[in-house]
């Protein structure tokens, strides 16, 4: 049966169970990826999925339970699923089934142009991207990856309190992976576009710019080991920021995982540092007008010129900390309600990335880590990541370097920024999208030769 005709009926027998409030929570998705090696396709997948998710207050308590499935099987599961899930709940943390809110924004991140793309289109320009990475240079001899994406998925929100909200959205995203050779040397450069139009991806850009990157490994050196100034390029910089984008969660300081616990307020990083939470952004797949519990989003400085201002809440922990709601309830169709950012970024200032070297004077400029997750530890801070990258000498991108470490903490890095520049970039999409300018750090431990 349809969404209504489905939702309906398990809200009556809701009701007849006597739940004090209960809510749906609707996801459907489709996906495209074409990848091609040699003109050739060599990967094809097409998908599709739909799930809905119901919690249900009974007895004070909070049930959840999911399902794939629209019909009438469904519907006496979930409302089994719900008091047994509900029964097994043994901390009185405070519960919500959230009525709607005033006003939604408007959100510009859908586009039917996108959706309307054919496949044959997608693998054109697949084919297209490729064929610019091997004609850029004749070091450039094959590549490792090639691929065309696209994701398009809806979500709908109905409660017994009469909130009733849908959203969709859609992105593109082309990422090319062209190997160079030379003298017995490899290297592989990657560079990917994400757009909501698919008409602006632009194929000759990434292919060009992934090239550079290929190529200028070929002469990387290791480095003697330094503690120096760094600079973190805006996708690196946008790296470090995600991996520790969960201590800015008030759920994650509340379990004791986050050292950012109760220190709204205070400066924890430089004045340069203003960090933002954007759930309207334009063209973005992470933008929402409402969050994962109905609540009206709003944009909001988490950190501005280096002050602490809030950390990201759903209902239930503005709730425990006395304080009003973020809008950044997060969910999916089968999980409980957390919290996320949407788009989460650094702010950029005005001056160039080039003005900002210039300034630093000698250090290092990564354009790569790696290793993210077993080289970091969300809770104390620390890291040390493989990374590649330039030197920075009398103020210039000078020779390229490669098998170092950078190591230090990320709490101190915040402290440490001396300067952002003005080439703020996001990486791939996921639930949340992280972006940053370029910044500049005071100094870091490189370990090389």
């Amino acid at each position: 049966m349809d969404r209504q005709a489905f939702i309906d009926k398990l809200f009556a027998r809701a009701q007849s169970e006597g739940f004090e409030a209960y809510e749906a929570y609707y996801v459907k998705g489709n996906s495209f990826e074409v990848s091609v090696f040699g003109g050739e396709i060599v990967d094809y997948t097409v998908s599709e999925s739909l799930g809905l998710g119901f919690r249900a207050l009974t007895g004070g308590k909070m049930g959840y339970a999911s399902t794939q499935a629209l019909d009438d099987d469904a519907v006496e599961f979930l409302i089994a699923s719900v008091k047994d899930s509900a029964a097994l709940i043994e901390n009185d943390d405070p519960q919500f089934i959230f009525g709607g809110g005033e006003a939604y924004a408007q959100v510009d991140n859908y586009s039917q142009a996108l959706d309307a793309v054919t496949p044959a289109q997608k693998i054109a320009f697949a084919r297209e991207l490729e064929k610019a990475a091997l004609a850029q240079d004749p070091r450039i001899q094959r590549v490792d990856g090639c691929s065309v994406m696209t994701e398009s998925s809806e979500r709908a929100i109905r409660n017994s309190k009469g909130l009733n909200l849908a959203s969709r959205q859609n992105v593109a995203v082309a990422y090319v992976a062209p190997i160079a050779e030379e003298n017995g040397r490899v290297n592989t450069g990657m560079k990917f576009q994400m757009e909501q139009e698919f008409s602006a991806l632009d194929a000759q850009a990434i292919a060009k710019a992934a090239v550079e990157r290929a190529l200028t490994g070929l002469t990387a050196q290791q480095p003697a080991s330094a503690t120096c100034a760094i600079a973190f390029e805006n996708r690196a910089a946008a790296s470090l920021l995600g991996v520790f984008s969960s201590i800015f969660s008030a759920e994650a300081a509340q379990k004791g995982l986050s050292l950012l616990k109760g220190r709204e307020g205070e400066a924890i990083a430089s004045e340069a540092v203003t960090i933002v939470d954007d759930p309207h952004r334009p063209h973005s797949a992470a933008s929402q007008s409402f969050d994962g519990e109905g609540v009206p989003t709003r944009k909001k400085n988490v950190v501005e010129k280096g002050v602490l201002q809030t950390l990201l809440h759903n209902l239930t922990t503005a709730a425990k900390q006395g304080v009003a709601t973020t809008g950044n309830a997060a969910r999916g169709y089968a999980s409980a309600v957390g919290v996320a950012p949407s788009n989460f970024y650094i702010a950029p200032s005005q001056e160039s990335v080039e003005a900002m070297l210039a300034r630093m004077g000698e250090g290092f400029l990564i354009t790569e880590v790696s290793g993210l997750h077993a080289g970091a530890n969300q809770i104390s801070g620390d890291f040390s990541l493989l990374a590649k990258g330039f030197a920075v000498r009398g103020g210039q991108k000078a020779e390229p370097v490669e098998q170092i470490t950078v190591a230090g903490n990320f709490f101190a890095v915040l402290k440490d920024v001396v300067a952002v520049a003005d080439d703020l970039a996001f990486g791939l999409p996921g639930g949340s999208l992280v972006g940053s300018p370029t910044i500049w750090v005071k100094a870091l431990s490189v370990a090389g030769k």
